[in-house]
């Protein structure tokens, strides 16, 4: 029997797809920019929905929709003709996916759309189909061959799942959605981890070890050892930061045998600590002080950045595994 080689027949899907994509590229034309402005400016929800494999790829666009602010959900063409279409209103937005526009089951959902001059935007690769026909907006996607036997899905819905992606990725440029826009939407898991900013995972209040920049050495110390931070974070007279001193620093001065006794805070500390923004992402903060080899930053608020409201330590990013 002759040994079949699978990585030829991967290489081969892969090609298929890729050329797929290409004619799918080539083939955006304006009323791709029709439909992410009507989707821009939708007051309500974008709803998708498709038959087969096709309704597979609407629950995954309805899914990226979401993840980006833009409230969506998918529904079930089947379940549509039995009840679901009172979840569709006036003020939604129609996504229907089907490769040949012709589905049965399609049919209902187009003449409630239709009926009810809800916006329908169609993606299919079939120009005679009823679903371009009777489509508001209409997203001709190219007739590319499938990878097996030509007719198992593979080509299309990878061509249908990245008009998706683009719909939903030119919404986010153009809403002007941010990594602090995007973090609100995925508090949790690895996603929510990487988009803490510093103000999420540092020290405040009382936990922030302040000091006069005119006390005396002695007493810094004593401060120092019961902060338990390693660092102090020196003030003038206004309450604005003048400096910062770490256990590095003392060490360095024991090692010289330089007498602290007689020193004060402001005659050690260094001048002008470097200090980031509360809205910093904690990754870029730990970038910062691997680069500078220091452990801890000043926080600021934007507007007064002479004032330290918060102190990040390198252990508070550390221990919530992000690196």
């Amino acid at each position: 029997m002759k040994k079949i080689d699978y990585k030829s027949i991967a290489k081969e899907v892969i090609n298929l797809e890729v050329k797929a994509l290409q004619k799918l590229k080539k083939s955006l034309n304006q009323n791709f920019d029709r439909a992410v402005n009507a989707i821009v400016n939708c007051q309500s929800k974008i709803i998708l929905c498709g038959v087969g494999k096709s309704g597979i790829i609407a629950n995954k666009i309805s899914a990226t929709f979401s993840s980006i602010g833009s409230p969506s959900f998918s529904l079930s063409a089947n379940d549509c003709s039995h009840g679901d279409m009172g979840s569709i209103s006036k003020k939604d937005i129609l996504i229907l996916i089907s490769n040949s526009g012709n589905s049965v089951e399609l049919k209902n959902i187009i003449n409630y759309a239709n009926r009810n001059k809800i916006l329908l935007i169609g993606i299919t690769s079939k120009k005679n189909s009823i679903l371009f026909k009777n489509s508001d907006i209409r997203l001709l996607t190219p007739e590319v061959k499938e990878a097996g036997l030509d007719m198992v899905p593979t080509s299309s819905t990878i061509n249908q799942l990245s008009i998706g992606d683009a719909l939903a990725i030119s919404t986010l440029k153009k809403r002007k959605i941010n990594n602090f826009d995007f973090k609100k939407y995925h508090p949790s898991g690895s996603l929510g981890e990487k988009l803490k900013t510093v103000e999420d995972l540092m020290l405040t209040n009382n936990n922030v070890p302040f000091i006069d920049e005119n006390t005396s050495m002695i007493k810094a110390l004593k401060i120092m050892t019961k902060k338990k931070l390693g660092t102090l974070i020196a003030l003038n007279k206004r309450k604005h930061t003048t400096g910062i001193i770490t256990d590095g620093q003392i060490r360095r001065y024991n090692s010289k045998n330089i007498s602290l006794n007689s020193l004060k805070v402001k005659n050690v500390m260094t001048k002008n600590p470097i200090k980031v923004e509360k809205d910093t992402l904690a990754t870029k903060a730990l970038s910062i002080m691997n680069e500078k080899k220091i452990t801890s930053l000043c926080v600021f608020n934007k507007k007064k950045k002479s004032i330290t409201i918060g102190i990040i330590h390198i252990h508070n990013i550390l221990n919530k595994k992000i690196y």
